[in-house]
This record gives C-alpha cells, structure tokens and sequence, in this order.
C-alpha cells in the first residue's frame, strides 16, 4: 500500500470574545476562541494571559509545546517499535521560550524532557540512541525556525 506525499489538514478556529463591542478598543473584548475539527472534541482556546488572556483555556504557546511534544514522542514510539526497543510507558514534561520585541515575539527554543521507562536493560542504550532519529523525522521539528533539544532519561522497568 502506498502512502501520499501530501496530507491536508483542516481546522477551524471561531472567536468566541465579542463582549458586545467587538474590537473598538484593547481591553473591549475577550480573546476566547474555539479550535475545532471534524471528528474530535473542541479545544477551548485563548491568548497567554500576560496578553489579556482566560488562564484557564490552551493558548497557542502551549499548543505549539504540546505538538512539538506529541510528534516526538509519535515519532520515538515508531522507531522503538520497528527497532525491537519496548517502551512501556514515556511521559514529557517540556518547556518552550519566547521572547517578545515591540508588537511582535518568537520562540527562540524548546526542550523536550522525555521520561522513557523500558522492559530491558539491553534496550536502553538504544532507546536513547533512537531520539536522533526521531527528532529529524518528527513533522512539526522540521517545520519550526528554532531549535529544538532533548534531554531524554530512559529507565529499565523493575523486576517483578
């Protein structure tokens, strides 16, 4: 079976923050908003709230962290599984920065900080090996204009 060389992706984002006055000043309206696709729940969304944001909603920073994270630890599940390596659980605690200038910012890095757990001593080596290769065929790495690190820890599970 062949694969396509391009995928379509498709969302919708809705702003939900008309207070009754749209836009006529900064502080007039919320910056809720709804993500949406086909197919899966809803992301309540809003901005950071240093910019007048709902804390309590995923802003787009944090969105941006969490894919980096996900297609990571996707793309480090592919690699283990066709190498041999078994991975019985992982877990990221990562951490992006930004910075700010004027009326703009950009991210100027991320950390990723997998926690891997493995069945076998023999495996664990390898299971740190294989984050290189995960890293260059994670999607949303390749796609972002800043760097992104890793600083995987990888644990045997203990004998039963």
């Amino acid at each position: 079976m062949a694969f396509s060389r391009s995928h379509h992706y498709a969302v919708r984002v809705e702003w939900t923050g008309n207070l009754g006055t749209g836009t006529d000043h900064y502080r007039s309206y919320s910056r809720d908003h709804t993500v949406s696709a086909a197919g899966v729940p809803d992301i309540p969304g809003s901005s950071d709230p240093t910019f007048r944001g709902d804390p309590s909603r995923w802003n787009p920073e944090q969105l941006l962290l969490a894919a980096l994270a996900q297609c990571h630890m996707l793309s480090y599940l592919h690699h283990c599984a066709v190498n041999g390596v078994v991975v019985l659980s992982y877990a990221d605690d990562s951490e992006g920065t930004m910075t700010t200038e004027g009326n703009g910012g950009r991210f100027t890095g991320v950390l990723l900080r997998p926690r891997i757990e493995v069945a076998e001593e023999s495996m664990r080596e390898q299971a740190v090996a294989l984050h290189g290769p995960a890293a260059r065929d994670c999607f949303i790495a390749s796609s972002v204009n800043f760097p992104v690190h890793h600083e995987p820890v990888v644990t045997v599970r203990a004998g039963d």
